[in-house]
């Protein structure tokens, strides 16, 4: 009962998901082909709002829900990794029409035919647990 907090979280940001279009392919469609701002708005609303986050996790300002610091790792710079990376979930989003944060909220819409998609993610997951150690990371 004590987590009901998380559940609350998750279905208000469904709703977000839902009520900015972010769920919509039409959306992601017109993003791809670069014919509408509101989906780069939203994402770069997103980045901005990371960042000032990350400096107030870095500084301690924000804590976790036991009221301990969250550790923040500096991350080795790989272009490479980062552009490989990008382009694989870049295609995978533009192939699926649905970002992996969205695809639970299309369930909820009535959209069926996101459930292979989920089950691919799935999948892909699990095949990546399983070759994780012997990837470059």
């Amino acid at each position: 009962m004590k987590n009901i907090k998380f559940l609350i979280i998750g279905v208000v940001f469904g709703i977000i998901l839902s009520k900015s279009e972010v769920v919509s392919w039409y959306r992601i469609y017109e993003m791809f082909k670069f014919q509408s701002f509101h989906m780069f708005g939203i994402i770069g609303s997103a980045v901005a709002v990371s960042m000032i986050f990350m400096q107030l996790f870095k500084k301690g300002t924000i804590k976790n829900y036991l009221g301990e610091n969250i550790p923040v790792k500096d991350k080795k710079k790989g272009l490479i990794r980062t552009l490989v990376g990008g382009t694989i979930f870049g295609l995978g989003w533009a192939l699926a029409g649905a970002c992996p944060g969205p695809m639970f909220v299309l369930v909820g819409h009535g959209i069926t035919a996101i459930l292979i998609v989920i089950l691919g993610a799935t999948l892909g997951a699990f095949i990546y647990g399983l070759l994780s150690k012997k990837l470059p990371h």
